[in-house]
């Protein structure tokens, strides 16, 4: 069942940060990779993507720089930026305490563990 983007909502800037702390890269690719590191579970929608790379961008979270393709297309190409790389850090650690939360909201009192036993 998919992923509702409600649920990952607040969250999205994170995800592409994460996908540029492993190298520059461009905005088919990123949705490309969200889409498979999810097992198709969630998906970034084109214009949920890019409106971030613009927010992104202003806030000197990455940089944008014109590249070309294998095919030479040429392709907008983004990076990470050292304030980006900080509000990763901090975005990451947001969603492992949000996690954690959640996942004391939702056990029922140990109920989920009483289960597994």
């Amino acid at each position: 069942m998919p992923i509702s983007s409600d649920e990952i909502r607040g969250h999205t800037e994170t995800i592409i940060l994460a996908r540029l702390m492993e190298g520059d890269s461009y905005g088919y690719e990123i949705g490309k990779a969200v889409r498979v590191l999810s097992g198709g579970l969630y998906e970034l929608k084109e214009a949920t993507l890019y409106s971030a790379f613009r927010r992104m961008e202003t806030d000197w979270l990455i940089e944008s720089y014109w590249g070309e393709s294998e095919g030479g297309a040429r392709r907008r190409y983004y990076r990470i930026t050292e304030k980006g790389r900080q509000a990763y850090r901090s975005g990451l650690e947001s969603w492992r305490e949000t996690k954690t939360i959640i996942d004391r909201l939702l056990d029922r009192g140990g109920e989920h563990d009483a289960e597994k036993a």
